[in-house]
């Protein structure tokens, strides 16, 4: 059944929901100093009943399934691409019926008849050692866009609600300003973090605080049922069949706001007690003054995971000081520096092997591999704030080494003078790391810096 340029019109102006006043008063003082227990309960007590039955639940969610957000949420799992499911429809396999897998699809979402597929179970390192595994499941095609639709569905409603400091995987958020957030707060003299993470969170959340999550805004039925249909759809693992009965799969399309939206309360009860943070997804840290300060962030924040049914990862979680550094979102942080950490160095180390191996020719296929690690890496760790260039230098020089074995099949000190670094960039078309750097000049514009001794896009500096 072809679909006509009528049936994706897109709709003329959504509906605006109203979403709950945020605790607080704007501009408020941050002391830092959490309020007694009783008094805790009794101001998150005070907010709910001042705020969230002001708040009218959203009806007929169902009713905004059409065609152009069918349309739309399978392009967006396409530019994501990913690979097949259980079933082992690829998404070029899906898209060949597109027209008619679709509005069957907005059919059994629109009556509720949806049966998810199970989840294919897959495992990627969680460390350049390749020591411990992360589990994922992966969703079949059609599943994706089923959840790519409930996902367009639920975001304009609770994203608006989430707290300033959470950055995770929210529009127009990013890394980069939760360390900036960070680095402020630690400049105004928080110097004491208590580095938290959440023990298996993806896998560990209950089903119940998902869905009362969900029901405090959604009054939807059908959709809070679909919601629900996904996460006890089970996993496939080596042939055999597991069920779900906790957690929300890794590699899910809705996977990060239900998590954002499991937190949020975490968030708002952090503020009401005063404190100072910065979370992205399970990693968050708190800013205190002194230690006793961070002892009772801890025991608070403890007791509020534990009410959403999670606990903190021991081996994760600690007190340290700005001083002496921590990490967080794959940055080392001190007073001194703000570099890679040293397994986000030993993960671009690999891949870089990978793309190097001695046996093989240096061809422009391998020059163009190599420069996509080195931008994406680049891109991402060559923040405003970062202090990267020195180690970056270093990663050149170590990159141009391996090119060199692979050119000369040998390692020889003395190859470098018959392939210098200007051959690399001229002739070759290497990128380097350290051309990303960026520094501020007198006026406080941030500019690319001229890397040292190496060549760049117009010749060599010196």
């Amino acid at each position: 059944m072809p679909i006509t340029r009528g049936q994706l019109a897109r709709p003329a102006k959504a509906t605006i929901w109203p979403t709950p006043a945020l605790a607080g008063k704007p501009g408020r003082k941050l002391r830092n100093i959490p309020q007694q227990a009783g008094d805790h309960s009794s101001v998150v007590a005070r907010r709910d009943r001042h705020t969230m039955k002001q708040i009218p639940k959203v009806h007929s969610l169902t009713g905004r399934i059409d065609l152009w957000l069918m349309i739309e949420s399978f392009k967006a799992v396409k530019r994501n691409r990913g690979a097949a499911g259980v079933d082992k429809v690829s998404i070029d396999m899906f898209e060949a019926n597109r027209d008619e897998n679709l509005i069957a699809l907005m059919r059994d979402l629109k009556t509720g008849k949806l049966k998810p597929r199970p989840l294919r179970r897959a495992y990627v390192p969680k460390d350049p050692d390749r020591k411990k595994f992360r589990p994922l499941g992966i969703p079949v095609v059609r599943d994706r866009v089923a959840q790519e639709v409930l996902r367009r569905l639920l975001a304009p409603i609770f994203e608006p609600t989430f707290h300033e400091a959470s950055f995770g995987y929210i529009p127009k958020r990013n890394c980069h300003q939760a360390i900036e957030r960070v680095l402020t707060f630690h400049h105004r003299g928080f110097r004491v973090v208590l580095d938290a993470d959440i023990q298996a969170f993806f896998d560990n959340i209950p089903f119940r605080v998902i869905m009362a999550a969900l029901a405090e805004k959604v009054a939807d039925g059908n959709i809070l049922r679909l919601v629900e249909k996904f996460l006890s759809a089970g996993v496939m693992e080596n042939g055999v069949f597991k069920p779900t009965t906790v957690g929300t799969p890794q590699g899910g399309v809705f996977s990060p706001l239900l998590a954002n939206i499991v937190l949020n309360r975490l968030d708002w009860e952090l503020d009401a007690a005063g404190y100072v943070f910065a979370r992205y997804a399970d990693d968050f840290v708190i800013l205190c003054r002194t230690h006793k300060q961070a002892q009772e962030a801890r025991t608070f924040v403890k007791r509020v995971l534990e009410d959403l049914g999670l606990t903190l990862s021991p081996q994760k979680t600690k007190i340290t000081t700005y001083g002496k550094g921590y990490e967080f979102l794959g940055f080392f942080l001190s007073s001194r520096s703000r570099r890679m950490r040293d397994s986000s160095v030993r993960k671009f180390k690999d891949r870089i092997r990978g793309l190097t191996v001695r046996k093989h020719n240096l061809d422009q296929y391998a020059i163009e591999k190599l420069n996509q690690v080195i931008r994406g890496t680049a891109l991402f760790f060559a923040a405003s704030f970062a202090t990267n260039r020195w180690m970056f230098q270093k990663l050149d020089s170590w990159t141009r080494m391996r090119l060199r074995c692979m050119k000369l099949k040998r390692k020889n000190y003395n190859d470098n003078r018959r392939l210098r670094v200007a051959h690399f960039r001229r002739k070759l078309g290497l990128l380097t790391l350290e051309e990303f750097c960026t520094q501020r000049d007198r006026h406080g514009i941030a500019r690319r810096v001229t890397p040292r001794r190496g060549a760049t896009s117009v010749g060599v500096a010196r």
